[in-house]
């Protein structure tokens, strides 16, 4: 049988440095695929398209995100149940969420596809690039099966302790998804048609990989008949925690929407500038979204072993690697700002490069305090607390919004940058308090 990771016992530290690494490679991989259009789109096409390619950015994370949240909270009880050794449930988990995600991944892809043109004018996307920004975000919108499916079979090997695996498929489909781009863009002259399906087709291919290998390699998912047998009472417990979870993650992005909104009402400089930057900043996020994602399978797995106490060893160790990883990063952030720009921005565009390089350095700023809520909120929701959880979802919707309204009217782009960082600093006033509701029920920290 594949190796697996029981997370119940061994150093914190070690155990969540073991599953973050792979887990983060596996992430960087993944926004690598974003990147490279950028870089690529960016440097051959244009700004115009690559203000095309970011104008539905927010969009896309809100429904993506509604995706991956979902198959992160089913992956949460097989966690649990594969911390107390009940494998039974744990396969009937697994092929009851394949067929809740079949059905609702197709739904998903349909209905945003028929909604593309209508998002595109809610976000006041300009003129000039909304042909091509509707066809990159139908495409991608179709690819949704993929992406969900993909996140679903991460979820599930991550929740057996391994995050190995996702990332080595990841790779190679990253590999395929570079060489797609330069075919389509740079051979077939499809602009950001090609972009678009590179990233699509490169996913599926992710998804095809792990399910294969799930299937093949690990003998205490292989069920009988009863197992796969639908069971409402199961998927209802699936969904109750991959719901909030999902739905955590789309509040978050309806604030994003709101911020990128007001930010494409700047004009096309501040959004390639917008557009850049968030390429770069959601990439140095990944340590922290990955250490987040290994607290959630940790907690859930020591949670449902009966060891509680050692999830709060957990979160001292998660702290740590975040403080030191946060002071490494200001460091090249503020050294090399401008020059993480010019990757995906000619040097000619110096206004675009001024404001982006601005964007990135603020951001860098506040990423302990994102490091902490991505801490907090994943452990929260790794014991089952996925509705809690939630609420700080819309606590950051709430001051992005805030910010978009009120504050991008008159501070402009210099609004744009702190609307993240105040987002963050609100759901952590959240999640603390939230913290200590959840000790008190499940006892996480020795009294």
């Amino acid at each position: 049988m594949a190796s697996n990771r029981d997370m119940t016992s061994g150093s914190p530290l070690t155990v969540l440095i073991n599953f973050t690494v792979p887990l983060l490679l596996g992430n960087l991989l993944q926004q690598t695929y974003s990147i490279v259009d950028a870089v690529i789109v960016g440097k051959f096409l244009g700004i115009n398209s690559l203000a095309a390619v970011g104008a539905g950015t927010s969009v896309i994370t809100l429904i993506l995100g509604f995706c991956t949240g979902c198959c992160c909270g089913f992956g949460i009880p097989m966690a649990q149940k594969f911390g107390a050794h009940d494998y039974l449930t744990l396969r009937r988990y697994i092929f009851i969420s394949l067929k809740i995600s079949a059905v609702m991944s197709i739904m998903i892809a349909i209905i945003t596809s028929l909604l593309c043109s209508d998002i595109l004018g809610w976000m006041k996307t300009p003129e000039k690039i909304m042909n091509k920004a509707y066809i990159y975000l139908l495409i991608t919108f179709l690819g949704i099966p993929f992406t969900f499916f993909y996140n679903l079979f991460s979820s599930i090997l991550r929740a057996i302790g391994d995050s190995r695996t996702p990332f080595l498929f990841l790779a190679l489909s990253t590999l395929i998804n570079i060489l797609l781009d330069l075919l389509t863009i740079l051979l077939l002259d499809w602009g950001v048609t090609g972009a678009a399906i590179a990233t699509v087709l490169s996913q599926g291919i992710s998804a095809l990989l792990c399910y294969i290998y799930i299937y093949r390699k690990y003998d205490i998912l292989k069920g009988s008949k009863h197992d796969k047998k639908f069971d409402l009472r199961i998927a209802r417990q699936l969904l109750y925690i991959g719901i909030p979870m999902g739905l955590q993650v789309s509040i978050i992005a309806i604030g994003m929407i709101m911020l990128q909104s007001a930010n494409n009402s700047l004009g096309t400089v501040y959004i390639a500038a917008y557009t850049s930057a968030m390429r770069i900043k959601i990439f140095f996020v990944c340590l922290l979204e990955s250490l987040g994602i290994a607290m959630a399978t940790y907690s859930g797995q020591n949670y449902g072993a009966g060891k509680p106490e050692r999830i709060w060893l957990g979160i001292k160790s998660a702290l740590k690697i975040v403080i030191v990883y946060v002071l490494i990063l200001n460091i090249i952030v503020w050294s090399f700002s401008k020059e993480l720009v010019l990757l995906f921005i000619d040097s000619s565009e110096i206004d675009v490069i001024e404001n982006a390089a601005l964007f990135i350095r603020i951001s860098a700023i506040f990423f302990i305090v994102l490091g902490v809520s991505f801490i907090f909120r994943y452990t929260i929701q790794g014991v089952g607390y996925t509705r809690l959880a939630l609420f700080s979802g819309i606590s950051e919707m709430l001051a992005r919004t805030f910010v978009s309204v009120f504050a991008v009217p008159i501070f402009k782009f210099w609004a744009i940058c702190f609307g993240d960082p105040i987002a963050w600093t609100f759901a952590v006033l959240f999640l603390l308090p939230a913290f200590k509701f959840v000790n008190r029920k499940s006892l996480l920290i020795n009294n």
